[in-house]
């Protein structure tokens, strides 16, 4: 071939191949990614230890959710009978979605951001999704933190603030209270200081404000070192909630009425399993409570040696998280069979004991009490079965301050743990991407400064309810979108045969048909089908939020302002538009990068022709 012919083939082979480098970028060898991991491993922190890790992830994947949205929904979908979809959704979508995490972070060895830029270039937006939706959440997630340091203070008190109805101001009973009940009153109007609506803002409580700084204060002392210094942290932080927990089941089991709600809450309804609803509950409860989608899993299981037994690890830690579900569920039930039982007693005793106050004419002592069975029906679910029923069960215990102190202590054990993974799933990719050149500690200290600046609006009187928007959508619909786009791009983008390539190289085992089957087909019918139901639901229904009528002394449901859809379609959106927003920005960077390289080709040509063309005109004259 002529050397002129071979000059041009090799610029046009060069060309070509450089277009190509970022969609090879994906198509990286597992064992050259391990290489690039093991040399980029002694700039990483890593965990001291294996106990570190498991704590660690223990404690973000147990939270609030598996005190008080679990207990609710068995009351709800079934007793007992809400345990067959809970453990089967368990199965089929949680362990996978938590071992896919685990195992991705683990072989890569980086944030979200960079395991998604090193599957696929145009997926990097997931890793992105997470670090929006993680920051969105602890914005108010720490305010409910700042509640239950404000309820620990409150709880050295004897009697406790909450144990008896203030007097109205012209010295009579407080009709309001009466209505309400002494700790739900307290609750609105003495922690919260609510209003009426949304619409109607209110000004700043000022003790809400300080325990918020304070919740952000203990949270940057517990991060800001990074894994080794929270490492240790998390051995109170994890281990507490069970301790208490075993604590007061210890307690309440001998007292009477336990064993009332123990079965109250088991007993099994086999008819309800008919109804999608519970299915689709069941599956949502196994998917936030395990906590996939966040990044964080991805984030912590990246400081991990890469030959750890994440497989093992995701399914002790899976089970152990509905371990807890269940027992905080028994422990629960069993303070409100006490209750219940207390209250049932009471009312029998006011209207038919040796006090014998008259009942109104044609009203009967079972029709005023009922029986058991309707006092263990009043249910509570998220703050108000914390701050209200379980505090209402607490002044019922004897020695009723310690009893408090112990579970405000056990809520913050509970909420610390969550909020340092939330923000490991920020800090991790932000401080590896290096999109900000500060230290890590100033990067946390601005990071936490900007949630606690936004936070301040959960501290205005309208507050409570600016907080149940937030925590209604924006970790709802985002996090199924990026579960979605993360089971489809490690098995059908990545592709499976690789994964499981990459899962041998670390477990020295292929994955079972068990996972091959759950990943590629179950796991994302499941989230599919989840999404539509959501968004269905949304559509149909108008889109509500609890509200505090003082004067009826009870909360209802009250329908959102057309403004506050404004911001509630901005939670949802800012998070998921990610994904496609950098889909479309890589298409069209390798677009643009193509046809600007084929100009340069082009031209690069025609000048060597014209050069040939010279010469052998030069040469023929």
């Amino acid at each position: 071939m002529p050397r002129g012919k071979r000059n041009d083939m090799s610029q046009v082979t060069t060309a070509l191949t450089m277009t190509e480098i970022e969609a090879d970028e994906s198509k990286c060898d597992s064992s050259e990614r391990d290489t690039v991991s093991d040399m980029e491993t002694p700039e990483r922190q890593t965990w001291a230890n294996k106990a570190d890790y498991i704590l660690a992830t223990i404690g973000f994947a147990v939270g609030f959710g598996n005190l008080w949205r679990f207990p609710y929904l068995c009351q709800k979908n079934g007793g007992g009978a809400f345990l067959i979809p809970y453990f089967i959704s368990l199965v089929l979508l949680g362990i996978p979605l938590f071992f896919l995490e685990l195992a991705i972070g683990q072989s890569v060895r980086q944030g979200p951001i960079g395991v998604w830029k090193a599957i696929h270039p145009y997926l990097g937006g997931v890793g992105l999704a997470s670090i929006i939706v993680c920051l969105f959440i602890a914005m108010y997630y720490n305010m409910i933190i700042g509640w239950c340091f404000y309820y620990l203070f409150m709880s050295f008190q004897d009697p406790l603030p909450y144990s008896s109805c203030p007097l109205a101001p012209n010295c009579t009973v407080n009709v309001g209270c009466n209505l309400a009940g002494r700790t739900q009153y307290f609750w609105y109007t003495n922690a919260l200081g609510a209003t009426a609506s949304i619409e109607d803002v209110g000004d700043l409580q000022w003790h809400l404000c300080l325990v918020l700084l304070l919740a952000w204060i203990v949270l940057f002392l517990f991060i800001s070192r990074g894994v080794r210094s929270a490492g240790k942290a998390v051995y109170v932080t994890a281990t507490l909630p069970y301790i208490v927990l075993t604590v007061f089941f210890g307690r309440a089991v001998t007292l009477k009425g336990s064993v009332d709600g123990i079965i109250h809450m088991f007993k099994p309804q086999f008819s309800s399993l008919a109804s999608p609803t519970v299915w689709l509950e069941a599956a949502t409860q196994v998917f936030f409570s395990l906590s996939v989608g966040f990044g964080t899993l991805i984030a912590m299981s990246s400081y991990n040696p890469v030959h750890n037994n994440c497989k093992r690890d995701a399914i002790f830690i899976s089970l152990t998280d509905s371990f807890t579900s269940v027992f905080a569920a028994v422990v629960v039930f069993s303070v409100f069979g006490f209750k219940a039982r207390n209250s049932y007693d009471e009312c029998l005793t006011l209207y038919g004991g040796t006090n014998n106050i008259s009942l109104p004419t044609g009203v009967t002592l079972a029709t005023k009490c009922h029986n058991l069975e309707h006092w263990l029906s009043k249910s509570f679910q998220g703050p108000g079965l914390t701050f209200i029923a379980f505090t209402e069960a607490i002044l019922k215990l004897p020695i009723s301050p310690l009893w408090s102190v112990l579970f405000f202590c056990m809520l913050l054990s509970l909420g610390l743990g969550s909020m340092f993974g939330l923000l490991e799933g920020v800090l991790n990719p932000l401080y590896e991407q290096k999109l900000f050149s500060v230290r890590k500690e100033i990067l946390t200290g601005l990071t936490c400064f900007l949630c606690m600046a936004v936070g301040l609006l959960f501290c205005q009187r309208s507050g409570e309810y600016w907080l149940q928007m937030f925590d209604s959508f924006t970790g709802t619909l985002p996090l199924l979108f990026i579960c979605f786009f993360e089971l489809i791009g490690v098995s059908w983008v990545y592709g499976a045969n690789r994964f499981y390539d990459d899962i041998e190289y670390m477990l020295r085992e292929r994955p079972g048909w068990y996972w091959q089957i759950t990943w590629r087909f179950v796991s994302p019918l499941i989230v599919l089908v989840i999404f539509v139901c959501s968004l269905f639901n949304m559509g149909i229904k108008p889109i509500t939020y609890l509200a505090w009528r003082e004067n009826d002394g009870d909360v209802k449901n009250v329908e959102y302002p057309v403004w506050c859809y404004f911001i509630i379609a901005f939670l949802i959106c800012a998070s998921c538009v990610c994904i496609p927003a950098v889909f479309f920005l890589r298409l069209l960077q390798r677009i643009t990068t193509k046809r600007r390289r084929d100009s340069e080709i082009i031209r690069d040509l025609l000048q060597s022709s014209s050069t040939r063309k010279s010469l052998k005109s030069s040469q023929e004259a």
